[in-house]
């Protein structure tokens, strides 16, 4: 607003009226005069808040470009350096600011660098480029850098220049080298994890396999002493026969011999040799089937044998008073696979399930096995009356080395390596609480065909 005295001087305000303007024309135009004052007040604390934030992003960049473990370098259309990064300027030797504006042909090692930098910059996509390129290091010898080019753009679209972003291939051959050992190390961890779970496995196979042998094969040595006895008196018999003794005398010695006896008793001493050597022969054939867990070989394998094959040993080698409830159905229970790895997989979890029930007191052990099948699936489904499985831990008990045993009493693989193993086959592993208590295991298998 004027001062009251302006408009009130006579001679002003008669001028004023000469012209056609009048005090309320007067005091619009001051009134908009602030107004516009106002916004260039405005205007300027805005300003200054946008240079603000743009040196707080400059800032943000050129930390980000010192962090930069890869060489940078922008160059505009000509090839003229306009930034570098703190890992160029330590490689090349020489400061940011004694770059700019240099050729970014000047970096380079030789004449080749040089051609292949303008070949790679002639061809280049939108995409961007890689080129392999030697810089010339601080001491001044050739370092092989791959780079990525990408062009630079405008609003327009047009190319106003390059980036280069690389690393050194020294760098990148240690850091291969390096990852390579740690894979060759994990690698070699994992195989010797898996040899110690096929071991325990083993373990428990061999223990049923000895409690097993020991009755044929004792009985084949008592059957061959016996033949060993027998042998000497016919051959002590025969000596006689041929040595031209009487009938008189043969006919005694027949007598106290017992040949007649003897005789009638060899049948069914080689039948009972026959039989043991048969049954230790068919455990011997059980054993190489179950080495045969690392071949790749898909066969017909029936699955209601494999379920009494590891039952069995598993009762006759570390649980002999587990009570197993399996009545295999009439149909037959076929699936494509190894008979081996199978094996594996259903002696870990009657194991698992013994282990689990065995630790009650007061209580018998028990497992009940079923059999479902459809048209393309069969299901097992094995529950035990052990105390079942927390809910916190239903969700792990397959990862690697995820046990409830007391330490020492499990490697925590055995399911990991039953849920692969069952996977490989196109199946599935599932574990539950059972509404009638305790844990129950559901495998799953498509039919063989």
């Amino acid at each position: 607003m004027p001062p009251a005295g302006v408009l009130a001087d006579p001679a002003l305000r008669a001028h004023s009226q000469l012209d056609g303007v009048d005090d309320a024309t007067w005091v619009e135009v001051i009134r908009k005069m602030d107004e516009v004052y106002s916004q260039l007040v405005a205007d300027e604390v805005a300003l200054e808040q946008k240079n603000a934030e743009l040196e707080q992003s400059q800032r943000f960049v050129y930390g980000l470009l010192a962090a930069m473990s890869d060489v940078l370098v922008a160059c505009d259309e000509h090839g003229r350096i306009e930034q570098t990064n703190a890992a160029l300027c330590d490689l090349v030797g020489r400061a940011d600011w004694a770059l700019a504006g240099t050729p970014m042909a000047g970096l380079l090692a030789d004449d080749a660098a040089v051609q292949r930098l303008r070949a790679t910059l002639a061809g280049i996509g939108r995409g961007g480029a890689n080129v392999e390129l030697e810089l010339r290091d601080a001491a001044g010898q050739p370092v092989p850098v791959d780079l990525n080019v990408t062009p630079r753009r405008d609003a327009r679209g047009r190319c106003i220049g390059h980036v280069f972003v690389g690393r050194p291939l020294g760098e990148l051959k240690r850091a291969y080298h390096q990852l390579r050992e740690a894979h060759e190390a994990l690698k070699r961890t994992q195989q010797q994890l898996l040899h110690s779970e096929k071991m325990a496995s083993l373990g428990r196979l061999v223990a049923g396999v000895a409690h097993e042998l020991n009755n044929p094969i004792s009985f084949v040595l008592g059957n061959v002493h016996a033949l060993q006895r027998y042998c000497v008196r016919l051959r002590r018999y025969l000596d006689a026969l041929h040595g031209g003794a009487g009938a008189a005398e043969l006919d005694a010695l027949r007598g106290e011999l017992r040949i007649d006896a003897m005789t009638a008793d060899l049948p069914s001493l080689m039948e009972g040799t026959l039989e043991g050597a048969q049954r230790t022969a068919d455990i011997v054939q059980g054993l190489k089937r179950f080495s045969a867990i690392d071949r790749e070989e898909r066969t017909r394998v029936d699955l209601a044998a494999v379920v009494e094959r590891a039952v069995h040993w598993v009762c006759k080698g570390t649980a002999p008073a587990f009570v197993v409830h399996w009545q295999p159905p009439a149909e037959p229970l076929e699936v494509s696979g190894s008979a081996g790895q199978l094996l594996q997989v259903l002696m870990n979890l009657v194991q698992n399930a013994y282990d689990a029930a065995a630790g009650r007191p007061g209580i018998v052990p028990q497992l009940w096995i079923g059999a479902e099948t459809d048209a393309r699936h069969i299901r097992l489904r094995l529950r035990d009356n052990g105390p079942g499985i927390p809910p916190e831990q239903l969700g792990h008990l397959f990862d690697p080395f995820f046990t409830t045993k007391a330490p020492g009493k499990g490697t925590g693989l055995g399911l990991s390596i039953s849920y692969g193993i069952v996977e490989q086959h196109g199946g599935r592993l599932d574990a539950a609480n059972a509404p009638e208590g305790g844990a129950e295991f559901t495998l799953e298998l498509p039919r063989s065909g």
